[in-house]
């Protein structure tokens, strides 16, 4: 049984002092600042492809080549945009997340091993 008066958490670990490090919050930057403005990105073309295919029917029907059109083609690009992104982020990720990440890991390893 755990002392009451201990200051030390359950499992060795204080998680919200770990949150409070530099390096934690180094993490959190560089992933916030790397999603948010995608996602804005993302949201703002994809609610323009929904206005412009409710409102603009004429511009979207209009052929490119064969049956092709511009909705067609736009509708794509929504596939290729959000693989073009995943991509982007797994690149990301690996080259400035992942190592800081894995030093935190270690941080946490050793300290649970304390």
């Amino acid at each position: 049984m755990q002392n009451e008066t201990s200051s030390q958490p359950p499992g060795g670990i204080d998680y919200v002092a770990f949150e409070e490090a530099a390096e934690f919050k180094e993490l959190k930057k560089r992933q916030r600042s790397f999603v948010f403005p995608l996602s804005i990105f993302f949201l703002v073309w994809y609610g323009a492809y929904i206005v412009v295919a409710a409102y603009a029917h004429d511009f979207m029907a209009t052929p490119v080549f064969g049956n092709i059109n511009v909705g067609l083609l736009l509708g794509m690009g929504q596939f290729v945009t959000t693989f073009a992104i995943t991509m982007w982020y797994v690149s990301y990720a690996n080259r400035r997340l992942d190592p800081l990440a894995n030093d935190l890991r270690v941080q946490l390893t050793k300290a649970d091993q304390a």
